[in-house]
């Protein structure tokens, strides 16, 4: 392989849909641009060299919403590459779903403000999110406590 060759690495993020009782789920107001004052899933950006991905959701999900979780409680859903999904270039961005989260929402760092919504009601959102939210209602929130079950094996007797 020629010594001389250069690549151009895409940014990646991770966005994470968190829900309360399935019918719904909780957006943020986007408090810079681009997309300044729209509805989008909570994320941002990874810390290259720093986090893995599924540490960067943590972290965001707690930065932008004050929840909390683990990463055994996150289901990776979808991974979205289009090169103009982002007007500040090639972001790839990987979406979790939560499968389970403390705290009380509260919206904090690049989050205006944080809401929930029905899935019948959702306003426009930012980005392609629409596409990750319309792949969990179609293909993954019928299932419920049984992902649970199936993909981590547990004993959910609540």
């Amino acid at each position: 392989m020629p010594e001389n060759i250069e690549f151009k690495n895409a940014a990646s993020t991770a966005s994470l849909i968190v829900t309360k009782n399935g019918e719904g789920l909780y957006l943020v107001k986007r408090k810079h641009n681009p997309f300044k004052g729209m509805w989008a899933l909570p994320g941002g950006f990874l810390n290259c060299d720093e986090e893995s991905l599924e540490e960067a959701a943590i972290r965001e999900l707690k930065e932008e919403t004050s929840l909390s979780t683990t990463i055994e409680e996150l289901l990776l859903i979808g991974v979205y590459s289009d090169p103009q999904r982002d007007p500040r270039g090639h972001v790839i961005d990987h979406v979790y779903l939560v499968l389970d989260y403390h705290g009380k929402p509260q919206a904090k760092d690049d989050a205006e403000e944080i809401k929930y919504f029905e899935y019948n009601n959702l306003p426009e959102v930012a980005f392609d999110h629409k596409k990750s939210i319309d792949k969990y209602f179609n293909h993954f929130h019928m299932f419920g406590e049984k992902i649970k079950k199936i993909l981590f094996n547990n004993n959910i007797e609540k």
